[in-house]
């Protein structure tokens, strides 16, 4: 008698692997942390070339986005009042000491550069842009230290893309960081951002791409499902931003729509990806069979 199909069912129903007890808190705080990243670098590079109202504004939203990572961040714990504790060692093994070390410390030189925007010149300008650098030399950092902690995880479909998921994340960070760019600064000094736009969705868009095509069955829920239709908006929503900062050289109004879709892409890709990561340890199959596959 031929063997039947196998039946990929675990003990009384469960999932072999815990499903992740993170809320929406914390892609959320995958969004905010790279939009935060992203604006440092805009911000860094548009106070060596001389793009004030740029820099101003890239400097704000760095800030801006930074406390609200750190709002996401300690909401979703099951004690908040117990954040500090985070700080009282560091662990080089783990992502998510390392990356409570990292986000102090932007947070720390991107705070200080934003509050001498009051008054920009002289040692205050000074201690800014010193501030500024030191933040930009963090943000890589901060961008990508949130897929490698995904990665980390027991979640099938995070974990085989962890070549990946820190590129996918570093290219969201800087289409965003360019989105504040785009919306809050003139035409004339959009130079920069427009630029950094069409290299953070490149880089985006052919990470994405390894991650939903080349994980063989890990790939599958990143293309199905929830996370499948937030992927594709993203992809969407991108391609339309990118080509929106380069035909908006003149126009206010497209350069600000397009950083609005950058800035939604770029949401829409971190909650993919955590919808995805989730799916993944909720079907036994993402667990039993590339197991089996292993020689």
């Amino acid at each position: 008698m031929q063997v039947p199909q196998a039946d990929f069912r675990s003990y009384y129903g469960r999932p072999i692997v815990k499903t992740p007890v993170w809320r929406h808190d914390v892609p959320a705080y995958l969004f905010t942390g790279g939009l935060a990243a992203g604006s440092a670098l805009l911000a860094a590079g548009a106070d060596l070339t001389g793009r004030p109202r740029t820099r101003r504004a890239a400097r704000l939203a760095a800030l801006g986005a930074l406390g609200a990572s750190t709002y996401f961040l300690i909401n979703d714990l099951g004690r908040p009042e117990r954040f500090h504790h985070m700080l009282r060692v560091a662990k080089p093994t783990s992502p998510m000491s390392m990356g409570t070390w990292i986000l102090s410390a932007f947070g720390g030189a991107a705070g200080l550069a934003a509050t001498t925007e009051a008054r920009p010149r002289g040692f205050i300008g000074g201690a800014g842009r010193a501030a500024g650098l030191g933040a930009a030399a963090l943000a890589p950092a901060l961008a990508t230290y949130t897929g490698v902690l995904l990665a980390d995880t027991a979640a099938p479909s995070w974990h085989a893309a962890r070549d990946d998921l820190p590129f996918a994340f570093a290219g969201s960070a800087l289409a965003s960081g360019a989105a504040v760019g785009l919306i809050a600064a003139p035409t004339g000094e959009g130079g920069p951002a427009r630029t950094l736009a069409v290299a953070g969705v490149a880089l985006e868009l052919a990470a994405t791409h390894r991650i939903e095509h080349g994980l063989g069955l890990l790939s599958e829920p990143y293309r199905t499902g929830k996370a499948g239709r937030l992927l594709r908006a993203a992809r969407q929503l991108n391609l339309a931003g990118a080509a929106g900062a380069l035909l908006g050289r003149r126009s206010r109004l497209l350069s600000a729509l397009s950083g609005a879709a950058l800035l939604a892409g770029s949401l829409a890709t971190r909650f993919g990806v955590f919808e995805a990561g989730v799916a993944s340890t909720k079907d036994p199959k993402y667990v039993v069979e590339p197991q089996r596959a292993t020689p």
